[in-house]
């Protein structure tokens, strides 16, 4: 592994990383989303506004950590009523369990730009085992002067292992809303001082 001669980037396995640090998710390039099915025929589309991460980008990029908090009652949906039968008991109830969390546990495996990061997700108080699908994007220098990386995670999670029980037969069969959530997470994350 070499530091390049811009001192902030490195080379490691074909890929241009930043060097060991520490790093904040900017809430300006950032989107925490899911997609959820709805009456077994379409899909609902959501996000939390409100979102924090610090990534330790370590010596061994293998090594490296995420720590990641949500703001439970930022979830939107752009439909009001929706979103707040969303932040009541029957789902997130997020007076009780304001945030929901994840916390890396390690790199499972590599290939490429491609990694599978081991991790614990909690929601309303249940933590459960998830691996998150990252992509790394690559790294630069914004026109600020601020050196930053990009990238792009999913993972499915059935919602029912997290407490989240509620729902509503349908008389043609099926249930009003999925059990299986697709997370979808793109960001920037920032070196800091």
């Amino acid at each position: 592994m070499t530091v390049n001669t811009d001192g902030v980037t490195r080379d490691w396995n074909g890929l241009t990383i930043p060097t060991p640090g520490t790093y904040a998710l900017d809430a300006a390039h950032k989107r925490v989303g899911f997609v959820v099915r709805h009456m077994m025929v379409s899909k609902v589309r959501g996000e939390f506004t409100e979102a924090t991460a610090t990534v330790t980008v370590a010596e061994d990029p293998l090594g490296s950590a995420v720590n990641a908090t949500i703001q439970a009652a930022s979830i939107s949906t752009a439909q009001d009523d929706r979103d707040g039968h969303l932040r009541s008991p029957e789902f997130l109830d997020v007076e009780n369990h304001p945030t929901l969390e994840y916390r890396s546990t390690g790199v499972k495996s590599h290939n490429g730009n491609e990694f599978v990061l081991s991790g614990e997700l909690t929601i309303r108080g249940v933590t459960r085992p998830v691996d998150l699908e990252v992509e790394f994007e690559g790294v630069g220098r914004s026109p600020f002067g601020q050196d930053i990386f990009g990238f792009t995670a999913s993972t499915e999670i059935d919602r029912e292992d997290f407490g989240l029980t509620w729902n509503v037969a349908l008389e043609t069969g099926g249930v009003l809303v999925g059990k299986k959530i697709k997370i979808e997470i793109e960001g920037e994350a920032i070196r800091q001082a």
